[in-house]
């Protein structure tokens, strides 16, 4: 186990988007970083090959998965001070009456479940360690205030994820972790792509519209912010948006 003093952070999802700048961002501050992902290949090439970086194979919908990957990092590294709950799904384009139940299990799975599983992994790991305590940071969506069209189960999820925060939030308080969550609009990743907001989102009113996106650094920047904030404030919700996005006022 290594004696440094830079703190550790797991980051799920980090084999792209969001999940994968964070994770770069924290290595450069100095972090030790458990990169978590069901590819391993998109891992190293998140870890670029960083020594303070560590790449572990793990599908967050299977609890055995999750409790092996935060094995590995108590074992290497000693603690965990940060989890980035990062990893999701958009799930189908599809109302609530055209949904099919495999696609909602789905998609709850890895938004929901798999956030609760990762979140329950940390919360037991902080409990046990001395000094107790850390911090867990929950990827929600401005999809969690507003929604966008045919996204049931998407936005079911992060809403879901607020009061997943809450609840760690006010669990943890006896056991110095804080719980927070960011929700961010049309950061650039691949995920824009599929639902269009480059050439054209679906609308409340059935157009289409062409909407501004902002870089995942500054999205990232964001999280870190969050991350090494002081164990005596709690940030309980930071909303980051591309400037002039329909989000205020959506629809």
């Amino acid at each position: 186990m290594s004696t440094s003093p830079s703190r550790i952070a797991v980051v799920t999802g980090a084999g792209s988007g969001i999940g994968r700048e964070v994770a770069r961002q924290m290595l450069a501050d100095g972090y030790r970083v458990a990169l978590a992902g069901r590819r391993e290949a998109q891992l190293l090439e998140t870890a670029e090959g960083h020594p303070r970086a560590l790449a572990v194979p793990c599908d967050v919908t299977r609890a055995a998965d999750v409790e092996r990957l935060f094995d590995a990092v108590r074992q290497k590294w000693g603690r965990v001070d940060v989890l980035f709950n990062n990893a999701g799904v958009f799930g189908p384009a599809a109302g609530v009456d055209e949904i099919s139940l495999d696609d909602w299990n789905a998609t709850l799975a890895v938004n929901l479940t798999g956030s609760m599983l990762c979140a329950a992994a940390a919360v037991r790991a902080m409990k046990a360690q001395e000094p107790q305590g850390g911090r867990i940071i929950n990827n929600g969506s401005i999809s969690a205030h507003s929604p966008r069209p045919r996204t049931v189960a998407y936005t079911v999820t992060k809403h879901a994820m607020t009061g997943l925060t809450k609840s760690i939030e006010l669990d943890g308080r006896g056991y110095g972790i804080t719980c927070g969550q960011i929700d961010i609009g049309n950061t650039a990743t691949d995920i824009m792509d599929t639902i269009g907001v480059g050439s054209g989102a679906l609308q409340a009113d059935g157009s289409r519209k062409v909407e501004p996106m902002f870089p995942v650094a500054d999205a990232a920047r964001a999280v870190l912010m969050m991350a090494n904030m002081p164990a005596s404030a709690s940030v309980g919700l930071v909303v980051v948006t591309a400037a002039g996005m329909p989000f205020i006022g959506r629809g």
